[in-house]
């Protein structure tokens, strides 16, 4: 019989517990022999957070080898070692330990100096990264997500606090000083702390930022050095982003300009403020945002770029946190011009259930006269593109770079850029 289920038989509440972890640390732990801690030797840089760890993670990598260092990466979107790059298609950001193994050993043995790995809460409390030395872990962000896991978010800042404490120990801590949870991940932080953000207390702080519809420039300020850096992506929120970037890539003593270099690399992180274009009149971007807080950055990015119409379609994902639905709800109202709700992922869910609990979050926020409910998701696009006037901007949210939705517990083809671009074109 599975141990697990062994435990649970025999065993009470606390017991089980200490016998789940105790069966995954032993599991890991043999895995990694088996396969002869094949990270070690490497260099790892470890990102964790709610939103932002994707497009860290992209940054981070274009730093690392504009300063001349062979990388492996490992992300939700992108799965690189040195320098061959494949989308990742597994909906999953660390991949099962088995295959995070043979990643690491694959980096090995082709002598990259650094791994770059998006790291998840899920990930540090099942203890995926027991064996993995981390000698950089950033972190960019924490905000409500993940509570049908953690139950609550006390529950998911510990998780997330693993990869900054004496657990997994690690040489330095860049954090974003100015996020709420700021003072308990610096007090949590083993390592050199190094902070980044407009807080006069930031080491690395940033100062005169300007977003506009080619990008974001801003300063970051270390020290007696002052670095003009400016990047492709959109939203202040990517600012900060590359910011962190550039704070790893300082802690390691990369030079200024090879920094520089390599954040203005950053062209594209796919789903991520992907722009579709298909010679329309408007500006359609595709974005991952499946949380509250992220959804309002990505609408304040939108308005930040024009002075016209800012629409949004989206939806929620089933089987995960449902009290973040109606809060979903009252940031597009607040923060939308017109709202397109429909289906995301359903998963196992009832579709309908999903929606009517967003639509309570908009309800709430009076955007109701704004809004169209279009469950069909391809239909709630179309509908949106025919709605959209010249400087308008449409997001199309929730799915990002993922070619697939899992619609009732199977997995269908669906990459939403490809359906935005066709249906741009048949306007």
């Amino acid at each position: 019989m599975n141990p697990k289920k062994l435990a649970r038989l025999v065993l009470p509440g606390k017991g089980i517990r200490i016998a789940e972890e105790t069966y995954r640390k032993g599991r890991i732990y043999g895995l990694q022999a088996r396969f002869g801690f094949p990270a070690r030797g490497l260099r790892v840089i470890a990102v964790t957070g709610t939103n932002g760890k994707t497009t860290t993670c992209c940054y981070i990598n274009q730093v690392l080898k504009a300063g001349g260092y062979r990388t492996a990466m490992y992300s939700t979107a992108l799965i690189e070692i040195d320098g061959v790059c494949r989308p990742n298609t597994t909906h999953r950001t660390l991949p099962l330990t088995k295959q995070l193994l043979i990643f690491f050993r694959s980096a090995r043995k082709l002598k990259v100096d650094f791994v770059v790995l998006e790291v998840t809460s899920q990930a540090l409390h099942q203890h995926k990264l027991i064996g993995i030395p981390v000698e950089v872990a950033v972190w960019t962000n924490l905000s409500q997500d993940h509570l049908d896991y953690h139950r609550t978010m006390n529950n998911y800042a510990k998780a997330k606090a693993r990869l900054f404490n004496r657990y997994m120990s690690p040489k330095f801590c860049v954090l974003n000083a100015d996020e709420e949870y700021y003072d308990y991940f610096l007090l949590e932080s083993v390592g050199q702390v190094v902070s980044y953000g407009k807080s006069g207390d930031s080491t690395e702080r940033m100062s005169n930022i300007r977003p506009d519809s080619k990008g974001v420039k801003w300063r970051l300020v270390s020290g007696d050095k002052t670095i003009e850096l400016k990047t492709k992506l959109s939203g202040v929120f990517n600012a900060y982003n590359a910011s962190a970037a550039a704070s790893v890539g300082l802690v390691l003593g990369i030079n200024t300009k090879e920094i520089v270099k390599g954040i203005e690399t950053v062209r594209l992180v796919p789903g991520r403020m992907e722009e579709i274009k298909a010679g329309q009149k408007f500006t359609v971007w595709v974005d991952y945002a499946v949380t509250p807080d992220a959804l309002q950055k990505v609408l304040e990015a939108a308005r930040a770029t024009t002075n016209q119409k800012v629409a949004i379609v989206f939806g929620a994902t089933g089987d995960r946190d449902r009290e973040k639905r109606p809060i979903m709800g009252k940031i597009v109202a607040k923060f939308a011009d017109r709202i397109y709700l429909t289906d995301d992922e359903t998963y196992t869910e009832d579709p309908d259930v999903i929606r009517q609990s967003v639509y309570e979050g908009i309800k709430y926020a009076r955007g109701t006269g704004k809004t169209r409910v279009i469950p069909n998701r391809k239909k709630a696009i179309k509908a949106a593109f025919l709605d959209a006037r010249r400087g308008d901007v449409v997001v199309l949210t929730g799915i990002g770079h993922q070619d697939s939705r899992n619609m009732g517990g199977k997995l269908l083809p669906w990459d939403e850029r490809k359906v935005a671009e066709k249906l741009l074109k048949n306007r």
